[in-house]
């Protein structure tokens, strides 16, 4: 195990909030060090097309991605690929360790490590992850090419992958539970107006069948009049929603119901000095120029707390 020198500020997770913080610590001369257990981009990286960042009317996820790391490279700031076991707080500086046993000391920490995609829980997801089951459609659509595929789920990833699936497959089924989308106008038009996408109203899926090449039927079930049905499909992409990865949190700190951390206007947990931003913290919309602002505040608000310290030294 190393204990390495004292930072002015860690943070952890390489997402558009984390990689915006890393850019505002270093314009306030922050010594600062990012902490990523993949590679820099998160679920911004695996968006197909990104039309609502402001200023590029059109970009895909991971070109955008590649902008946000090019910029904080232009910054030397210094990217670590490893993984975190856990934030320690403390009295006069916090304690962000590693699961190789390395620690890194500092005087504040914003934690940005977002959500993992929610699963069905139904027979065959978890058999079948990789053999047909996916939760990344610009990830793994390529293997679809000419084939039919089912995407469940009615917000907004849902319909942006089902668009993107529709460039690429034969025919793409979207189910949903309810009878009207949650998804923003522009992507509904969109999805109603494709040709290739079929919406199936009120229905969830109940198991996942599959053969010695992968997926090849799915059961469903109305919500309505629980009539049992079943498609022949090929593959089949689960948009459901989001659990906050919350297991960096350290213990007694305020969540919601969700697992989401409530935090100040800034970000700040009811630990000094601990942020949490992006998708893991409480808030109305989870977007990119959203995770983006919270990095930019975070990290300002963390020189501050800084410099009140030293202050009172």
């Amino acid at each position: 195990m190393t204990v390495h020198e004292m930072y002015d500020l860690v943070i952890v997770g390489g997402g558009p909030g984390g990689m915006t913080a890393g850019i505002y610590a270093k314009r306030a001369a922050l010594k600062t060090i990012l902490i990523e257990k993949g590679f820099p981009g998160g679920q911004m990286a695996a968006t197909d097309v990104v039309e609502n960042w402001p200023g590029i009317e059109n970009i895909t996820g991971q070109e955008l991605a590649d902008n946000f790391l090019h910029h904080v490279k232009s910054y030397d700031l210094p990217i670590l690929q490893e993984e975190v076991e856990s934030v320690i707080p403390g009295i006069n500086h916090h304690t962000v360790r590693l699961t190789n046993g390395d620690e890194y000391p500092c005087q504040s920490v914003i934690i940005a490590v977002g959500g993992s995609p929610k699963k069905l829980n139904i027979p065959g997801e978890n058999e079948y992850y990789g053999k047909g089951v996916s939760y990344c459609a610009v990830c793994d659509g390529f293997f679809f090419r000419n084939k039919t595929v089912v995407v469940i789920g009615g917000g907004d990833s849902a319909t942006e992958e089902s668009l993107y699936l529709a460039k690429i497959a034969k025919k793409v089924y979207l189910v949903h539970r309810r009878d009207t989308l949650r998804a923003g106008m522009i992507l509904q038009e969109r999805v109603k107006a494709d040709p290739k996408i079929e919406i199936i109203w009120n229905t969830v899926p109940i198991e996942i069948k599959a053969d010695e090449q992968g997926v090849n039927e799915i059961l469903f079930e109305n919500t309505l009049n629980h009539e049992q049905s079943s498609i022949q499909a090929d593959g089949i992409f689960i948009f459901i929603g989001f659990n906050p990865n919350n297991q960096l949190i350290p213990a007694g700190t305020p969540m919601n119901a969700d697992g989401y951390v409530v935090t100040d206007c800034k970000g700040e947990t009811t630990n000094p000095g601990i942020f949490v931003i992006g998708d893991l913290r409480q808030k109305y919309a989870k977007q990119i120029v959203v995770a983006a602002g919270e990095g930019a505040t975070a990290a300002l608000a963390a020189a501050h707390y800084i410099d009140s310290k030293q202050e009172t030294l």
